[in-house]
C-alpha cells in the first residue's frame, strides 16, 4: 500500500517541496527513511510512533519505508512530523483515499499527539502556493501566519487526532485564530533598541549626516569620545525611515519567519534594526553555521539597519565578511552538496571611539605603541 503526501521544508530563507511517499508492506516490521534525512528526520518514527499511540490510534506491525522526494537534497526540520503520520494512515485505509489531494501538510508531533509550531511557515505556505497546491494543513499556531499568503485556504488543527477527524468528515475544521493587535510599525525585535529622533537635542551636525544617510541610503561611520551620543543618534534612524512598502514587508517577513521569530501573523512593517554585539562570530554576522545554512544578522537586517557599535572591537576576520555583503547586497553560502543565497541589502550604520582611550587629540594619552582603531 502506498500513500504520497506533499510537504515542504525550509532551504536557506525559501521553502522547498517534499513530496512524502509512505509504502507499507509484509515482512518483518520496521522502518526506513530514505531521501537524505538529517537527525531530527530520521528521529521522526519515535514521535509519529507515539503521537499515533498518544491519539488512541495504532502503529502498523509491517515493513514501513518512507521516502522523501527529491532524493538528492538534504531534509531537514521536525515540520515532516505530520505528514509521515498522515501519510501511514492513508496507506493504512484509516483515512479516505484523495483526502489530501490539492492539500500541503506542514507540522511537529508532541508525543501526546499535539501539534507543534515550525518556523518559516510563510516560506513553506508560499512555495506550495507556487507549486499548484490550494490548501496547507498545518498546528493552529502557525495558521495565522499561512494566511499572508494570498490564494491558499488554511486548514488550522491543534493535535492529530483533530486532524484525522477533521479530514475524515467527524467534526468541522476549527476556526482560524484571531490576529493580535499590532501597530502597522510594530517590528517585534528592535522596538528595546530605536530611539525618536525627536527626543534629540542639539547634536546639529549629527543629527543633519543621519538624514542625509536616510535620504540617500549611505553608510555612516561615526567617530568619536564616549559619551558624544553616536550610538543615540545611530538608534534614532530607524524612526526616519519610511515604512516598507507591500513586496518589501512580504520579503522581510520571510526572512523573519525562516529565523524561527514569532510574527503573530502579522506583516513586518518596519525596517529592521539589527544591533550584534563586537563579540559576534563571522557566522552569526553573515550567515551559515552546521549542516543547513541560516541566515545571519545582515540578511535579519535586509531593507533596514545593521549597526556595529564600537566598531574597533569587531574581528577582524568579520568585518572583512561584510565586503561582499555591502557591495552585491547578497550573502552567497556554500556547503558540501549545497549553496544558498541571502538576501542582505541593508544600511551599515558604525561607531567607534577615536583612539583607544577614547578621548582624541590633543587630549589622547595613549602611548605610540598603543593599538589604533
Amino acid at each position: 500500500m502506498l500513500a504520497s503526501v506533499r510537504s515542504a521544508m525550509l532551504f536557506g530563507v525559501e521553502g522547498l517541496i517534499v513530496d512524502v511517499q509512505v509504502h507499507v508492506s509484509t515482512g518483518l516490521p520496521s522502518y526506513t527513511v530514505v531521501g537524505l534525512p538529517d537527525a531530527a528526520v530520521r528521529e521522526s518514527r519515535d514521535r509519529v510512533r507515539a503521537a499515533l499511540l498518544s491519539s488512541g490510534l495504532t502503529w502498523p506491525q509491517r515493513r514501513v519505508t518512507v521516502n522523501l522526494a527529491p532524493s538528492g537534497v538534504r531534509k531537514s526540520g521536525p515540520g515532516l512530523d505530520l505528514p509521515f503520520a498522515l501519510g501511514l494512515m492513508l496507506a493504512g485505509e484509516e483515512l479516505p483515499a484523495g483526502v489530501l489531494d490539492g492539500v500541503g501538510v506542514i507540522g511537529e508531533l508532541g508525543l501526546d499527539g499535539s501539534l507543534r509550531p515550525v518556523p518559516g511557515v510563510l516560506a513553506m505556505a508560499d512555495a506550495l502556493r507556487q507549486a499548484g497546491t490550494s490548501a496547507v494543513l498545518l498546528p493552529a499556531d502557525n495558521a495565522p501566519e499561512a494566511t499572508l499568503v494570498g490564494g491558499m485556504r488554511v486548514f488550522p488543527a491543534t493535535s492529530l487526532a483533530q486532524a484525522r477527524a477533521a479530514l475524515k468528515g467527524e467534526e468541522d475544521w476549527p476556526a482560524l485564530p484571531s490576529r493580535p493587535a499590532r501597530t502597522p510599525a510594530d517590528n517585534g525585535d528592535a522596538d528595546d533598541l530605536v530611539t525618536d529622533l525627536a527626543v534629540v537635542r542639539g547634536l546639529s551636525g549629527g543629527r543633519k549626516a543621519l538624514e542625509v544617510a536616510a535620504a540617500g541610503g549611505h553608510h555612516l561611520f561615526m567617530v568619536g569620545p564616549p559619551g558624544a551620543g553616536k550610538t543615540l543618534l545611530a538608534r534614532c534612524l530607524p524612526s526616519i525611515l519610511p515604512l516598507l512598502d507591500d513586496d518589501e514587508s512580504l520579503e522581510v517577513t520571510r526572512i523573519h519567519s525562516a529565523a524561527g521569530q514569532h510574527l503573530q501573523g502579522q506583516l513586518v512593517r518596519a525596517r529592521p534594526f539589527r544591533a550584534p554585539h563586537h563579540t559576534a562570530s563571522a557566522a552569526a554576522l553573515v550567515g551559515g553555521g552546521r549542516g543547513r545554512p541560516t541566515p545571519g544578522e545582515v540578511t535579519l537586517a535586509h531593507k533596514g539597519t545593521l549597526f556595529l557599535d564600537e566598531l574597533g572591537e569587531f574581528s577582524p576576520l568579520v568585518l572583512d565578511a561584510l565586503r561582499q555583503p555591502l557591495e552585491e547586497r547578497v550573502v552567497r553560502i556554500s556547503r558540501q552538496g549545497a549553496a544558498v543565497a541571502f538576501p542582505a541589502d541593508f544600511l551599515l550604520i558604525a561607531c567607534s571611539n577615536p583612539c583607544p582611550c577614547g578621548l582624541g587629540p590633543p587630549r589622547c594619552i595613549c602611548s605610540a605603541v598603543s593599538p589604533s582603531r
